[in-house]
């Protein structure tokens, strides 16, 4: 299964000018891209940094700083009025089961945070970039300045569905669930491009950053727009992870850079083993009794109720009495647990004396093995059935 059916992909295509940097004021260009046409956007823009003077080191070596006449703004009030036009556009070409990240400083990060709420996006995460390299505050007369912030947001308050990869983040975090302060260094090196010797851009993301970004939040197939590309991490990382990309770009000494960066990429072959196309919110539904019809349980059949990964607190006397609640399986797919009788979930809710339940995860049932597991398992093999009898279907059809 791919992420876009052909037709869909075909039609986009046709409108989008995917894996393209435009050079051109970002305003100006996302006016031309079709309503609710990208899945995520990535936004790291000016942060009006309003340098006063010049930053010297111990050592009266001048700092690099961003001095860029990109981030100087006459006031506020032209840099609010600079920040609600492009993030209006971006709201108008977001999917409506897209997200978007912004990334700032102090400087600006609670005036943009402030109009995006304006506008109507709603804030999931702010995510702290904490900097392993920062920069030292040479003056010594306030903290060293040592992280950033990202709003990540849905379009709306109402919005249901959006991607978020919980189970991939957690992988990549040791099994551990990702938390919102984010350890990255900040980019030098190899990673950082440059000519003659020199920085080709002041402020170039780190690698590392957009990977999690990008990891967390789309699928392959999706569309990820940069409003101010610079020299190409986003589309980079889009490359390597099988994301269509789009970038915009004013400044042609960025666009080069980033097309050659780009270009250099080798991407490898899509293998949606590698690169998962789905995750639980969007795998299709699997009742209960398709365990049932398929033979995968059988009527009668006893299932344990314990909360997910405590199948270790089941056990079973001489007599079958077990330390835990226990229900039996019904021929029209329902639970009966004592008094209690109903679904997977209605019976787990009433058996934990909780709000909800997630059925799938709160029963188990004993093997051939003799251990424990998860009725998840067999809802997972039913779906791997289904797959592989689609594939047959196809190949038999010619498809």
């Amino acid at each position: 299964m791919v992420a876009r059916t052909a037709a869909a992909r075909v039609m986009q295509e046709e409108q989008l000018p995917l894996n393209t940097v435009l050079q051109g004021d970002c305003i100006e260009v996302m006016k031309g891209l079709p309503d609710k046409s990208v899945d995520l956007i990535f936004a790291d823009p000016p942060y009006n940094l309003q340098l006063q003077n010049e930053l010297w080191r111990p050592n009266m070596t001048l700092v690099d700083a961003v001095d860029d006449d990109w981030d100087k703004f006459d006031s506020f009030e032209a840099y609010d009025n600079f920040t609600r036009r492009w993030l209006t556009e971006c709201r108008r070409v977001l999917k409506d089961s897209g997200t978007i990240w912004v990334i700032g400083s102090y400087h600006n990060i609670y005036r943009v945070g402030s109009i995006m709420m304006d506008l109507g996006f709603w804030i999931l995460n702010d995510v702290v970039f904490i900097k392993l390299n920062p920069m030292p505050n040479f003056r010594g007369v306030r903290f060293t300045n040592a992280h950033e912030t990202l709003l990540w947001c849905k379009k709306s308050k109402d919005q249901k569905k959006y991607t978020f990869n919980y189970q991939q983040m957690k992988a990549i975090n040791e099994e551990k669930q990702m938390r919102s302060d984010w350890e990255i260094a900040l980019c030098t090196g190899n990673e950082r491009l440059k000519i003659n010797g020199e920085k080709v851009h002041n402020t170039q993301k780190p690698e590392a950053l957009l990977y999690r970004v990008i990891l967390s939040s789309t699928l392959p197939g999706d569309v990820v727009l940069d409003p101010f590309f610079g020299t190409g991490t986003t589309g980079a990382v889009a490359k390597k992870l099988h994301r269509d990309w789009i970038g915009i770009e004013k400044n042609p000494v960025y666009v080069h850079a980033a097309e050659e960066r780009i270009e250099s990429i080798h991407q490898t072959h899509l293998d949606f083993a590698v690169f998962p196309v789905q995750t639980k919110r969007t795998q299709p539904r699997v009742p209960f009794s398709a365990l049932l019809e398929n033979g995968l349980l059988n009527p009668g059949v006893k299932l344990y109720y314990a909360r997910p990964g405590r199948q270790h607190t089941i056990s079973i006397a001489e007599d079958g009495s077990a330390t835990v609640p226990t229900a039996v399986v019904r021929a029209d797919s329902s639970l009966k647990c004592g008094e209690f009788e109903g679904s997977i979930h209605s019976v787990g809710c009433k058996v934990g004396n909780a709000p909800s339940c997630n059925g799938w995860e709160h029963w188990w049932y004993q093997g051939q093995d003799g251990a424990f597991h998860s009725i998840d398992e067999l809802r997972l093999t039913f779906r791997d059935l289904q797959n592989a009898a689609k594939v047959s279907e196809e190949l038999q059809t010619g498809l």
